[in-house]
């Protein structure tokens, strides 16, 4: 690695040490203290970037991932954004399988860094051509290609044992009483949640779910089956990933799309947040799940981390779009 005089020695420097945000009106409406871990803040503007970094780092440490190698992933959109930076700056060629139900937005940003995008039609898990599996079978046929495998990649959970959990101890004092989060690949809340955890066994770790996800009937009833539907991108999932781990996760529950929305429209108006769907999920379930637990059993409000997960500049064409919006009866 080449010497520089002062500065940061390349983008993937700035990846993490995100800061840890109050969130003044959601926290009026909860009686207790929110804060937001602002992931959007990151270079590829959410909390994808860690992980994608760690895949890439493991991958070259084990000789996995030579000079000039080839990346290739199935993606919604942001972990894509993450390997395509990483990429970029570390000169590997990616290629990046998305489901065309995505927003234009992300697919725009993830060509505009040079990533070989390629549109399938949304399938099932276990399906072929689902986007993961049409990726797995092209890096296992190219020679020089890593899958990144954000599903079933330990290097995701890594990345939040490593780098999120540890901020947020050392940002909260070690006063922080629960991280809430949503669930995709499951890597940030298991990983940062498993850390906070061990410094400290009464934390608790709560994941707000979307319709449409199998995850709160796997909690709660062992069965992969889901209810529903929603809009909210990014988070969810339609079968168990091989990095959850159940064990791992204190609470769920379902928050609709409409409290969702609205919290979003709260984000931008109060707080100056402009955020992706997930954001506002995490937090308008952080102020339901609030009301329903009431004061600790010391009488102080309870101190409740929320993982603000993405920008909302993904999402023009959707989340804050007015007509479409009320397309979807929202």
């Amino acid at each position: 690695m080449e010497s520089i005089p002062f500065g940061k020695h390349s983008l993937l420097d700035c990846i993490g040490d995100t800061p840890l945000v109050y969130l003044h009106e959601p926290s009026r409406q909860a009686g207790a203290h929110l804060f937001g871990k602002c992931e959007f803040l990151n270079p590829g503007l959410s909390v994808k970037d860690r992980p994608a970094l760690t895949i890439i780092q493991e991958a070259e440490r084990r000789g996995d991932l030579k000079p000039g190698g080839i990346v290739v992933e199935g993606t919604a959109g942001n972990t894509g954004i993450g390997l395509a930076i990483v990429c970029a700056v570390r000169g590997y060629r990616c290629i990046l399988f998305i489901p065309e139900t995505m927003s234009r937005d992300k697919v725009d940003f993830l060509r505009a860094f040079g990533a070989d995008v390629r549109l399938v039609p949304k399938k099932p898990w276990g399906d072929p051509e689902h986007y993961q599996n049409l990726a797995a079978k092209l890096a296992e046929e190219t020679p020089g290609a890593l899958f990144a495998d954000q599903f079933g990649n330990p290097a995701n959970v890594q990345a939040h044992y490593e780098t999120t959990g540890p901020e947020i101890w050392r940002q909260s004092n070690g006063q922080v009483d629960v991280l809430m989060a949503g669930m995709g690949t499951s890597g940030t809340i298991v990983g940062a949640g498993r850390y906070l955890k061990e410094q400290n066994p009464k934390i608790r770790i709560v994941v707000t779910d979307p319709g449409g996800s199998v995850y709160l009937n796997y909690i709660q009833n062992g069965e992969e089956s889901a209810e529903g539907s929603s809009i909210i991108e990014g988070v969810g999932i339609g079968k168990i990933p091989p990095l959850f781990e159940p064990q791992d996760i204190d609470e769920i529950f379902r928050v609709h799309d409409p409290e969702s929305v609205a919290m979003n429209r709260t984000l931008v108006e109060k707080e100056g947040m402009f955020l992706g769907g997930c954001a506002g999920m995490v937090v308008a379930g952080a102020v339901e799940w609030a009301k329903r637990a009431g004061k600790r059993p010391d009488r102080r409000p309870w101190n409740i981390v929320t993982v603000l997960t993405d920008t909302g500049l993904r999402y023009l064409s959707r989340l804050y779009n007015p007509d479409w919006l009320r397309s979807q009866g929202l």
